[in-house]
């Protein structure tokens, strides 16, 4: 971790109380939008092309209108596991 941010998080962990989890080199992908949010809308948006930016817009909001709470919920959940799974390979986590 840089040390500036290293610095905030821990001057800052007193009063905001946060668990600074390790987290391994490289992992971006640990996010849930990337697993979890990412990975559908793909699936949804694969071969398709639109006429216009606000054909795509269009599409993207009908695709957002029907996820409720759970959806995302279960995405930041889900991330534990895979915070887990990361950790407990020493950041070589992707299967091959």
């Amino acid at each position: 971790m840089r040390p500036l941010i290293q610095q905030t998080l821990n001057s800052n962990n007193a009063t905001l109380r946060w668990e600074i989890l390790p987290h391994p080199a490289h992992s971006p992908d640990l996010a849930p939008s990337d697993f979890h949010l990412f990975g559908p809308l793909k699936l949804h948006l694969g071969g398709m092309a639109f006429e216009t930016k606000g054909d795509l817009v269009g599409d993207l909001k009908n695709w957002f209108a029907p996820l409720d709470l759970d959806f995302f919920r279960v995405g930041i959940y889900s991330l534990l596991s895979h915070w887990k799974k990361c950790i407990d390979l020493h950041g070589n986590y992707v299967e091959e």
